[in-house]
């Protein structure tokens, strides 16, 4: 069998799918609950990435944590599934940007993805590498989860009256 044939089995397993809704949920909660316990530093953090606008990165800093935090939840409960995860998947993009717009612009800070934030004196280009190839792995996941939504205890199922994953494999 080939490798990719096993790949895409193991993806439309609710199983899998499980586990890859429950650790972007585990990332996006802990991200958003790290940040709401400090507002004024997530303002902060968006606005040293000199994109937007103060206001507009006020605006930003204060709203991403409750997204964040809601799209969590979604995730966790397993209600509106590919939903979530295609704004995860958009979110995961748009932070991937931002922060390979940073370091073209040979700005040197920390991307405060998960709290912190701010202007560094050097070796952020070493995090740069790290904090991409991550959000590149998350999106990854988020997208495999856009297209084979259906999931082991997932609320969608007797929200949507969509028949459990069990019952589409035969189990």
């Amino acid at each position: 069998m080939r490798t990719g044939t096993r790949l895409v089995r193991a993806v439309r397993d609710p199983w899998a799918g499980t586990a890859v809704r429950l650790l972007l949920a585990a990332v996006l909660g802990y991200a958003g609950l790290v940040k709401i316990q400090d507002l004024a530093n997530a303002e902060r953090s968006v606005a040293v990435y000199q994109i937007v606008t103060g206001d507009t990165a006020q605006l930003v800093g204060g709203a991403l944590p409750f997204v964040e935090i809601a799209v969590a939840l979604l995730l966790v409960a397993g209600l509106a599934t590919r939903a979530a995860a295609a704004v995860t998947a958009a979110l995961l993009a748009v932070y991937i940007a931002a922060i390979a717009s940073v370091w073209a612009r040979g700005l040197s800070i920390d991307c405060g993805c998960f709290g912190g934030g701010g202007t560094l004196t050097d070796g952020a280009e070493r995090g740069y590498v790290i904090d991409i190839a991550r959000d590149l792995l998350l999106l990854g996941a988020a997208v495999l989860l856009v297209r084979t939504p259906r999931t082991r205890y997932a609320l969608d199922h007797w929200v949507l009256d969509l028949p459990d994953a069990r019952d589409a494999r035969g189990d």
